[in-house]
C-alpha cells in the first residue's frame, strides 16, 4: 500500500524532543505506508531553511510560495519564480487568501495570490491554495486569472459542498486533513462523501490539526494513515483502494511518477 501526505510542514516539527531528524519522521511514516511527502513552503526565506532542515530525501518533494499570513516577510516575485524552478519543487504555494486574521491586508493578499497564479501558469506547475473566510474572493481570483490552466488543490478543505462543486468544475482537487475526524465536522464529512474519488487528496498539514485519536498532540505525516482510514469508511471503499486512488491523483496533479517511489526504503 502507498499513501501520500500531500501537505506537511516538515520544517516546523519538533526535532528537540519528538523526532531525531527528518529521516526519523520519514521512517515513522513508512511504517504506516506513507511513502511520499510534500513539504510545503510558507515564505521565501523559509524555503531555504526548509530545504536545509530536510536535506535530500528521495521521498520528499517541495513547494515554493508565500502564505497570505506571512506577507510581512520579504518577498520578490522574480525570486519566487526562480526558486520555483529548483529541483524537486512541484507546486506553487501555499498561497491564497486569509481574512480571518488580516482583513486589513486584503489588497496585498490579492496581488500576491494573482502573482502565484501567473508563475504557476508560466511554469506549468499546480497551485496549493489556502482559503479562510474568503470564499467569494478566492473563487473570483481563480476564475479571473484562469487558474484552471495550471490546476491545483484547495488544501485542508473546510468549505461546503456548493464551494467544492465550483472548484471541481474548475478542475481543482480537494484535500482533506484530520479535521474530518473531529466530532463537530459533519458538514465536512458530507463534502467528503460528495467529492469524487478521482479528485480527492489526503494531508496532515503537520504539525497542525492532528486527527483523532491524536488530537491536541503534534501532527506528523504518519498520521495521514488515520485520515485515510476515516475517509475510506466515509466513501465506502477499502483503505487499499483509497490509497491507490489518492496516490494516483497526487501523481496526476503534481506531474509526479509515483510508481518510482514504491520501493522507497
Amino acid at each position: 500500500m502507498f499513501l501520500v501526505d500531500s501537505h506537511c510542514h516538515l520544517d516546523y516539527l519538533n526535532y528537540q524532543t519528538l523526532h531525531q531528524d527528518v529521516e526519523d519522521v520519514a521512517a515513522k511514516a513508512r511504517s504506516r505506508d506513507v511513502k511520499l511527502m510534500l513539504a510545503v513552503c510558507t515564505t521565501l526565506t523559509g524555503f531555504h531553511t526548509m530545504k536545509a532542515i530536510i536535506g535530500r530525501h528521495n521521498n520528499v518533494l517541495f513547494t515554493c510560495g508565500i502564505h497570505p499570513l506571512h506577507l510581512n516577510e520579504p518577498y520578490d516575485f522574480a525570486e519566487l519564480r526562480r526558486l520555483s524552478t529548483e529541483e524537486g519543487v512541484v507546486a506553487l504555494g501555499e498561497t491564497g487568501l486569509d481574512y480571518y486574521y488580516h482583513q486589513e491586508k486584503k489588497s496585498q493578499q490579492h496581488v500576491v495570490f494573482r502573482e502565484h497564479i501567473h508563475v504557476a501558469k508560466i511554469l506549468n506547475k499546480p497551485l496549493i491554495v489556502h482559503t479562510r473566510n474568503a470564499r467569494e474572493d478566492t473563487l473570483a481570483i481563480l476564475r479571473e486569472e484562469k487558474a484552471s490552466d495550471c490546476g491545483g488543490v484547495i488544501h485542508c478543505f473546510t468549505e461546503d459542498c456548493s464551494t467544492a462543486k465550483v472548484l471541481l468544475e474548475m478542475g481543482f482537487y480537494i484535500s482533506f486533513s484530520g479535521i474530518v475526524t473531529f466530532r463537530n465536522s459533519e458538514v465536512l464529512r458530507q463534502v467528503v462523501r460528495y467529492v469524487p474519488l478521482d479528485r480527492l487528496l489526503l494531508e496532515t498539514d503537520s504539525p497542525y490539526l492532528a486527527p483523532v485519536p491524536y488530537r491536541g498532540k503534534e501532527n506528523q505525516p504518519a498520521y495521514v494513515r488515520d485520515v485515510a482510514d476515516f475517509i475510506a469508511m466515509l466513501k465506502g471503499v477499502s483503505l487499499t483502494q483509497l490509497a491507490a486512488l489518492t496516490t494516483a491523483n497526487f501523481g496526476r496533479l503534481f506531474h509526479v511518477e509515483t510508481h518510482t517511489y514504491l520501493n522507497t526504503n
